[in-house]
C-alpha cells in the first residue's frame, strides 16, 4: 500500500517526489491484516493539523522514526478482525487521536497511544485501528469533510461544550480563522453565545462574520486589542477566551478576561514559554485549562451535535496525499482559512 513517512526531523529536502523543508517520502509498506479485536480502514482522506508541522520539525518530542504522520482522517472498514460486533465492512468512520483514550480525564498512559505522532498515523491507504478506536461519523458529511473532526473539531468542542463550557449569555473571544478556531466559532454559536473574533486578515475577518461572529477585530491595526475587547464588552471583559497564540497573546486575553472568567489553552503558535502577570491571574479569579484534544465520549457527543445542526467544517483546500509537501507548506504559511485536507493519491 501507498503511504507517506516522516524520516528524520533535520528537515531536509528529499528526492522521493516530495519537495519541502520536512523530511516526507511517499513510500510503500505491507497493507495491514486485521488482528482479533481490530479492523482495518480504507483512508478516504486525512486532514492537517498545526500540531503535524511541529512534529514534523522537531518541537513535538521525539517520535519514532520513519513515522507515518497524522492524526486525522475518515474512511472505510473493509476487514474487521475476531471478536468485533460493534463494526462491521462498509462502516463509515473516523479514528480517535489517543487510540484508548475512551472516558473520563487524560491520564499519562493516553499519550502513548497519540496517532501521528507516539505512534503510526493515517497518511496512508489502509490503517488497523482497535475497535474502540473508532467512531461513525455523521452521514451528512464527506470523508473530507469528516477527516477534519477527530483533532480540531474535538479540541474545539472540549473548550466551547467541555467542563463549565459556554452558555447562552456569555462571550466567547476566539483567536484565528484555522481549523479549531473555526470550529469554536461554530459550536459557540450553537450554544447561542456571542463571539468576538481576531485575524490579522480583513477578508478573513469578513468571512468570519458571514459564518456568525459578532464582532470582529484586526490584531495587526489593534495590536492593543485587550482594551478593544473590554470597550466592546461594556469594561465587563469576556467570560471565555479559546487561546491558540500562546507567548504573544496569553497576557492579553487575560486582560480582557472577565472576573471569573476561562481561558481555554489549546495552543502556542507564537511559542510556548510566557511570561504572566499572576496578579491577573489572581486578581479576577481566572481559570486557565489547558485543553489536550478530548477523549471518544466527547468525540461521540459532538457527533450528536453535528448531527442535529447539519453543521459542516469550513475546508480551506484539498490536495492528494503525494502533494502532501504542498500542504504542510500552505499551512505553516498561515495563509489558510478552515482546514487543509488530503484526499487520493
Amino acid at each position: 500500500m501507498q503511504c507517506v513517512e516522516l524520516r528524520s526531523l533535520t528537515g531536509t529536502n528529499n528526492s522521493q517526489g516530495i519537495h519541502s523543508p520536512y523530511d516526507l517520502h511517499l513510500s510503500q509498506r505491507q497493507a495491514p491484516q486485521p488482528r482479533p479485536g481490530h479492523v482495518v480502514v480504507h483512508i478516504k482522506a486525512a486532514s492537517l493539523n498545526y500540531r503535524d508541522l511541529m512534529v514534523a520539525d522537531g518541537r513535538y518530542g521525539r517520535p519514532p522514526l520513519p513515522l507515518v504522520p497524522l492524526s486525522d482522517a475518515a474512511g472505510e472498514i473493509i476487514s474487521t478482525g475476531q471478536h468485533v460486533s460493534s463494526l462491521q465492512p462498509g462502516d463509515r468512520v473516523a479514528g480517535t487521536f489517543f487510540q484508548g483514550w475512551i472516558d473520563g480525564p487524560l491520564q499519562r498512559q493516553h499519550m502513548d497511544r497519540a496517532l501521528g505522532g507516539t505512534i503510526d498515523g493515517v497518511a496512508a491507504e489502509f490503517v488497523e485501528f482497535p475497535a474502540d478506536g473508532l467512531v461513525r461519523i455523521p452521514d451528512h458529511l464527506t470523508d473530507v469533510e469528516a477527516a477534519t473532526l477527530p483533532c480540531a473539531a474535538l479540541t474545539a468542542w472540549n473548550a466551547i461544550a467541555g467542563p463549565d463550557g459556554v452558555r447562552p449569555d456569555q462571550t466567547v473571544l476566539i483567536q484565528g480563522t484555522g481549523g479549531v478556531a473555526l470550529f469554536a466559532l461554530q459550536f459557540a454559536k450553537m450554544q447561542g453565545a456571542r463571539v468576538i473574533l481576531l485575524s490579522g486578515s480583513e477578508s478573513k475577518l469578513e468571512r468570519a462574520r458571514a459564518l456568525g461572529a459578532d464582532a470582529l477585530l484586526n490584531y495587526r491595526t489593534t495590536p492593543d486589542w485587550s482594551k478593544d475587547v473590554f470597550e466592546l464588552t461594556e469594561r465587563v471583559g469576556v467570560d471565555h477566551v479559546v487561546e491558540v497564540g500562546g507567548r504573544d497573546t496569553l497576557q492579553k486575553s487575560l486582560r480582557a478576561l472577565a472576573f471569573g472568567g476561562r481561558i481555554h489553552l489549546i495552543g502556542g503558535v507564537s511559542g510556548f514559554s510566557s511570561e504572566l502577570s499572576l496578579l491577573d491571574i489572581i486578581g479576577k479569579a481566572a481559570h486557565v485549562r489547558g485543553i489536550y484534544v478530548g477523549n471518544r465520549s466527547q468525540f461521540e457527543a459532538m457527533n450528536r451535535a453535528l448531527r442535529l445542526h447539519k453543521s459542516r467544517p469550513v475546508i480551506d483546500r484539498v490536495l492528494p496525499f503525494s502533494a502532501i509537501a504542498d500542504a504542510y507548506d500552505h499551512l505553516a504559511g498561515g495563509s489558510h482559512f478552515g482546514k487543509v485536507v488530503l484526499s487520493g493519491w
